[in-house]
């Protein structure tokens, strides 16, 4: 009975958000790690964190923002806010437009969905058009953070 316990909380635990959580332990430390962990806990459903996870670890690493806007979340409520904020906010994000994505069919590539959605190209608050290379940059982190969760 024990065992069966234990191999089902193997099963439920996000195995590969873990991964990505080492990815922002590397970047950011554990503190932070944790505020990841927690924020892709409360935001994304739990049979999505294996998919979803990696892509919020890939943004913050793409956007590398200064504290408060570390996932480069822009809204009033999470600009300035804490790491916490921000990664909620990002994994919140991801979520919504994952489910907007599914609702409209799986229309099309769900990272240039959501680069379209989180940071269009010729957006007013883009004056330098860095926003060209977001999807580019999101994708090799994403693709680098899966990458090591499938060696492990």
């Amino acid at each position: 009975m024990k065992t069966l316990l234990l191999t089902l909380l193997a099963l439920a635990s996000p195995v590969l958000a873990d991964n990505a959580s080492d990815a922002i332990k590397r970047k950011d430390g554990a503190a932070h790690a944790a505020q990841f962990e927690d924020a892709v806990r409360v935001n994304i459903r739990p049979e999505l964190r294996a998919k979803l996870a990696p892509i919020v670890a890939a943004i913050r690493h793409a956007e590398n923002g200064r504290a408060g806007r570390e996932y480069g979340v822009l809204h009033p409520k999470a600009l300035g806010k804490s790491y916490r904020t921000q990664a909620g906010w990002c994994a919140a994000t991801v979520q919504k437009h994952y489910d907007r994505w599914t609702k409209a069919g799986k229309k099309g590539d769900f990272l240039e969905s959501l680069a379209r959605r989180y940071c269009p190209v010729g957006a007013d608050n883009d004056p330098t058009g860095l926003n060209r290379h977001w999807l580019k940059n999101v994708r090799h982190w994403r693709d680098r953070i899966v990458k090591k969760e499938v060696k492990s």
